[in-house]
């Protein structure tokens, strides 16, 4: 994926970004009570973040989680456009059949104009719109259970990376922006929906098998409790992930962001950075991500005894 950089802004005000859909209403509205976060504060980091997220978000279905009233009440997960969004995209209905058409936020001013429509988080399918039946990615979401310390949430992403490259795929990192860690592993899109979920499935269970003090192939809190749940059930058509660069409807609004391997001895948790210290990790951009590329699957699965179906 290209390595992008944002771009700053000083706008303290209402008035419009640069890059934006026009001018921001109620700037001063306090989105996050316990860090006083305002929703002028989440469009400036997103001035600078939407340039970043854009490789991940053209071409993809995108839903969004809009916080009216901020985090602390009702939040909406969306998945279709209820009202006019400058820069977002309607696409063709026949790609989910029998569902309003999905959003596509192909520009840093699509970004801005669901910011303005109060969206902290965007998600995105594992599909891209000219090949919606062939994904092109799988994540594992590293989701740790009640008492699970952080070091071994960093032990469970080396142990399954380790156990990706001894079949043959190279994986990518980043934080959830929440309690744990994504796995990505970017592919050529070569099978269906059932084949690339079946297979994650095979490598949880493959996982929870071989080192079930650290994992779990259940979810559910009480299954996971001292150990972590691998979930693969992101991998399902209409399933989707947090974005990176997306912040997240948390206190602090933390932000999920893409990290080298290199430095997972560093970060202290899935919510490491937030909307409010991220201007670094701006600058450093996408680059941890670079060599990003698709991989063939059949190997891996032949490895893994798993066949496509």
């Amino acid at each position: 994926m290209p390595g992008e950089r944002g771009r700053q802004t000083r706008r303290e005000d209402g008035k419009p970004h640069a890059g934006g859909p026009g001018r921001l209403t109620h700037a001063e509205r306090v989105i996050d009570p316990a860090s006083g976060l305002t929703k002028g504060d989440l469009a400036r980091y997103y001035t600078q973040a939407a340039p970043l997220m854009r490789p991940y978000l053209k071409g993809r279905p995108v839903s969004l989680v809009r916080a009216p009233s901020g985090i602390g009440g009702d939040l909406f997960f969306q998945r279709h456009m209820d009202a006019a969004m400058p820069g977002a995209r309607l696409l063709p209905e026949s790609l989910y059949p029998g569902h309003p058409p999905l959003l596509e936020l192909p520009t840093p001013r699509a970004v801005l104009a669901a910011v303005q429509m109060n969206a902290i988080e965007f998600h995105t399918w594992n599909a891209v719109k000219t090949a919606i039946d062939k994904p092109d990615r799988i994540v594992f979401d590293l989701d740790p259970g009640e008492g699970v310390p952080w070091e071994n949430v960093r032990q469970a992403a080396r142990v399954l990376r380790a156990l990706l490259s001894e079949i043959g795929l190279d994986a990518w990192l980043k934080t959830s922006g929440g309690k744990g860690l994504h796995v990505l592993v970017p592919l050529r899109r070569q099978h269906g929906w059932e084949t690339t979920k079946d297979f994650s499935a095979a490598l949880v269970r493959h996982l929870a098998q071989a080192w079930p003090q650290l994992f779990v192939a259940k979810s559910g809190p009480r299954n996971r409790v001292g150990r972590i749940y691998a979930d693969y059930l992101r991998n399902g058509f209409g399933a989707t992930t947090v974005a990176p660069w997306s912040a997240r409807a948390r206190p602090g609004l933390p932000i999920s962001v893409p990290i080298s391997w290199d430095e997972l001895e560093q970060v202290r948790g899935g919510a490491h950075w937030t909307i409010a210290d991220a201007r670094e990790r701006l600058d450093i951009g996408n680059r941890p991500w670079d060599g990003y590329a698709p991989q063939a699957l059949g190997k891996a699965m032949a490895a893994l005894g798993s066949r496509p179906s």
